[in-house]
């Protein structure tokens, strides 16, 4: 029996081993697409959300790490709030002070009004007095014509006239006194009760304030980054944390000239992550841009326009991603394949296949 030497057995492991290299290529090739099916690679993305304080201020707990998934409204950091907690009790305490001043000024206008009511019954006792005095003043002129009573008694009469229309009038004076004292007591009433409602509301901006300084999740989503930690003393519009909205997840990839420009949008797109190759996951085309994305310097010959790319992004369903939310990440890579030709039907392993 003839043993090969030494360098007849490497040759013969080398083209054994391109021979198999070949036929795994050849099992493992992509398949070929069908006639109005295009492709392109991309990683999937989603809509990022930061949590951020409205107000100055410190940072007094943060609940949640990064990678943790979060539902909507649940508190993932808190604010502190002392400052805030002190001047919601000063308003309380001016609401409290309204409401007193509210009441006292009612009372007031109740007691004016019976001032108003007693000077109005010491007109009506005035106005009885006169027209008795002023009929004794007839009588006794008639009488002292007749000589039957002396003159003195009609200038006494008279007198007594006099007087009791000096009272009327100053008892008149003062009903409209006790008039303008009410109108002044009702106004008072009114700045009160104003008081009160402007007391009320800033408590309301307060309350408010103290709210947001519970900083709450929008929605169902995952913590990709922790910005600030307790402690952290941030303004206005500081960012404590980074969300991941999972319900708006997309692929964009990039398309020639040609087939970019039979893209509609909702046109059918299949998906296939390098991660998960044995999937396919549908989607659907929700954006094209209108303008080329990169081009060649100069653009003179129909060969090179055909090198012109434009963006595409495959959205997939919100409804499809909600029953596998918590196998959905981001940042992996894949295979985009568009149908760009209505008519065209999907070959069998682009045919949907989606995790249990």
């Amino acid at each position: 029996m003839i043993k090969p030497n030494r360098s007849q057995l490497i040759v013969i492991l080398v083209s054994t081993a391109i021979a198999i290299s070949i036929a795994m290529w050849w099992m493992l090739r992509p398949a070929k697409l069908p006639p109005g099916i295009a492709s392109g690679n991309g990683r999937i993305e989603a809509t990022e959300i930061d949590i951020a304080t409205k107000a100055p201020g410190r940072i007094l707990e943060i609940m949640v790490h990064e990678g943790d998934f979060v539902h909507a409204g649940e508190t993932l950091a808190r604010m502190d709030t002392q400052v805030l907690n002190a001047q919601k009790a000063e308003a309380e305490a001016q609401v409290r002070q309204a409401e007193n001043a509210h009441v006292t000024a009612q009372a007031i206008v109740l007691q004016r009004e019976s001032e108003q009511n007693a000077t109005k019954a010491v007109v009506a006792q005035r106005q009885a007095e006169l027209e008795a005095a002023s009929k004794r003043l007839k009588r006794s002129q008639r009488l002292v014509g007749e000589g039957a009573t002396p003159r003195q008694e009609v200038d006494d009469d008279r007198a007594r006239v006099l007087g009791l229309r000096a009272a009327q009038s100053a008892a008149l004076a003062q009903v409209a006194a006790a008039s303008a004292a009410i109108e002044a007591s009702k106004s008072q009433v009114v700045q009160s009760q104003s008081m009160i409602e402007a007391a009320k509301a800033t408590v309301a901006r307060l309350q408010a304030d103290i709210n947001d300084s519970e900083l709450k999740a929008p929605l169902d989503g995952r913590v990709q980054y922790r910005v600030a930690e307790p402690g952290e003393v941030l303004g206005a519009g500081g960012r404590v944390l980074n969300l991941v909205d999972l319900t708006d997840v997309y692929m964009t990839f990039f398309l020639p000239t040609e087939a970019a420009g039979k893209v509609g949008f909702g046109s059918d797109i299949r998906l296939i992550f390098d991660a998960l190759p044995n999937y396919v996951i549908p989607a659907k085309a929700s954006f094209v841009a209108s303008v080329a994305q990169f081009t060649p310097k100069t653009v003179e010959t129909e060969s090179e326009r055909l090198k012109l790319m434009f963006r595409v992004r495959a959205r997939i369903d919100p409804h499809l991603l909600k029953q596998h939310i918590d196998q959905v990440k981001t940042g992996v890579p894949g295979m985009a394949y568009v149908k760009i030709d209505p008519n065209a039907a999907w070959p069998t392993h682009l045919e949907i296949k989606l995790p249990k």
